[in-house]
C-alpha cells in the first residue's frame, strides 16, 4: 500500500483534479447539460473514484495489477485489452510522473464522459414525461454501480466512454458519425469483440434502416461491413477464438469460458442455465437475498432498478407505446441484443457481469425509458384539439 499511495504520489493530484473539473464544466455544453449538472456528475463521479481507490488498496483489484506491470515489469508486445492499459499506465508515469492516484483521476475523467453522455441522452428522453418518470430516470443517471466500475484504472472507464459516446451520437448519427467513430476505436482498445459488435450493428441498422436511399444503405452498410470484417478477427484473436475453425470450435470456447472464474464466492455454473436464466442472471443478478457483501448488496438494489425498468418497459412496448424522442433504434437493439447475448453465454462471474454489462445497459436503458409514461407535449396537443 505504501508503495502505491504516498504523499509525494499526491503532488499532482489536486491539479489534475482541479484540471478536469474545469474540462468538464466546458464539455457540459457540448452535450447540452448545465454548469451545475455538469458539475455535480464530475464530483458524484470522483467520489467513487476515491472509493475504489480504498477498495483497491484493500481488496484484489486489476487497477493494482495494471499499475504494478507498468512501473515494475519489463512491457511486452502492444497489444489490445490488457496490454493497452498497461502500456498507457507506462507512458503517464514514465514520462509524466503520474502517481497511482493520479492515474486513477485521468480515468475517472474518461468514465465522466461516458457518464455525461449517458445523462445528457436520458435527459432528452425524460424532458416533457411526467415527475416520476422523470425522477426515474435520474435514479438510473446515479445508481452506484454506473459510477463505481467505471470510475477506476482499468478497461471499463475506458469501454464506459465508448458506450454513452455511441448512445449519444445514435441520437443523431447524420451529425455525430465522428463521435461514433471515435467511441469505436476507443472501445477497441480495451474490447475489440464489442466494438466489432458495435460496426456490425451500425451496418445491419443501416441495411433494414427503409428511412435511407437504397444507395445510402448499400454504401453505408458496406463500408461498415468491411470495417466489421477488418475488425472481427482482431476480436477473435483478442477473445481467443483466433484458431478457431467452425461452430464447434466456437461451442468448445463458449463451453470452456462457462466453467472458467468457477473458484470465486461470485461464480456461477452457467452451463446448466437455459438461455433466458443466462441472460436474467447476467443483467439482474446478485439480488438482494444473494449477496454476500456490502458492494454486493448495493449492486442488488441497483439491479432490484434495472429489473422494474425492464418490466416497466416491456408493458410499455407491449402497449406500442411511441418513444419520446428520435433515435436509431435499429441499431440500439441489435447492439443490445448481441452484446447481451454474448457476454450472458459466456461469463459465469455475477462480480465480472456487474462490471461488463455497463457496456450496453445505458442503450436498454435508453430504449425501455423513452417508451415509458406519456409526453406532456401530446396530452397538451390532445387538449388543444379538443378546445378547438
Amino acid at each position: 500500500m505504501e508503495n502505491l499511495v504516498s504523499l509525494d504520489g499526491l503532488v499532482l493530484s489536486p491539479v489534475i483534479f482541479l484540471f478536469f473539473l474545469i474540462i468538464s464544466l466546458k464539455i457540459g455544453t457540448f452535450f447540452k447539460v448545465s454548469y451545475k449538472l455538469s458539475l455535480a456528475l464530475y464530483l458524484w463521479h470522483s467520489l467513487f473514484t476515491l472509493i475504489y481507490i480504498w477498495f483497491s488498496l484493500n481488496f484484489p483489484a486489476d487497477s493494482k495489477r495494471y499499475f504494478l506491470l507498468a512501473t515494475e515489469h519489463e512491457l511486452g508486445d502492444f497489444n489490445f485489452g490488457t496490454s493497452f492499459i498497461v502500456y498507457v499506465t507506462y507512458i503517464l508515469n514514465k514520462f509524466f510522473s503520474f502517481s497511482y492516484v493520479d492515474q486513477f483521476l485521468v480515468h475517472n475523467f474518461m468514465g465522466y464522459l461516458g457518464l455525461i453522455a449517458f445523462t445528457a441522452t436520458i435527459r432528452q428522453t425524460i424532458l416533457d414525461k411526467y415527475k416520476k418518470i422523470r425522477i426515474f430516470g435520474w435514479i438510473l443517471v446515479f445508481l452506484p454501480s454506473v459510477s463505481f466500475w467505471t470510475s477506476a484504472l482499468g478497461k471499463d472507464s475506458i469501454s464506459f466512454m465508448a458506450t454513452g459516446l455511441v448512445l449519444w451520437a445514435a441520437l443523431d448519427f447524420k451529425n455525430r458519425l465522428g463521435l461514433f467513430a471515435f467511441a469505436v476505436i476507443a472501445m477497441l482498445m480495451v474490447r475489440p469483440h464489442i466494438a466489432a459488435v458495435m460496426l456490425a450493428a451500425y451496418a445491419l441498422s443501416f441495411i433494414f434502416d427503409k428511412r435511407s436511399s437504397l444507395v445510402q444503405r448499400f454504401i453505408i452498410g458496406t463500408l461498415a461491413l468491411v470495417g466489421s470484417a477488418l475488425v472481427i478477427p482482431l476480436a477473435m484473436q483478442y477473445a481467443g477464438l483466433g484458431d478457431a475453425q467452425n461452430a464447434a470450435d466456437i461451442q468448445d470456447y463458449i463451453d470452456q469460458r462457462q466453467d472458467s472464474n468457477l473458484d470465486g464466492g461470485s461464480s456461477l455454473d452457467i452451463s446448466s442455465m437455459s438461455l433466458p436464466m443466462q441472460l436474467f442472471t447476467y443483467l439482474f443478478r446478485p439480488l438482494p437475498f444473494e449477496a454476500k457483501s456490502i458492494f454486493a448488496f448495493i449492486s442488488s438494489i441497483d439491479n432490484l432498478i434495472l429489473l422494474a425498468l425492464v418490466i416497466l418497459g416491456s408493458i410499455a412496448i407491449l402497449k406500442k407505446s411511441q418513444p419520446s424522442i428520435e433515435s436509431n433504434r435499429i441499431f440500439l437493439w441489435i447492439y443490445v441484443g448481441l452484446t447481451w447475448l454474448i457476454f450472458a453465454s459466456t461469463t459465469a462471474n455475477l462480480g465480472i457481469a456487474t462490471r461488463q454489462k455497463w457496456m450496453f445497459a445505458p442503450m436498454l436503458i435508453f430504449l425501455l425509458l423513452s417508451v415509458i409514461g406519456t409526453r406532456k407535449v401530446n396530452n397538451e396537443k390532445v387538449t388543444n384539439e379538443i378546445v378547438k
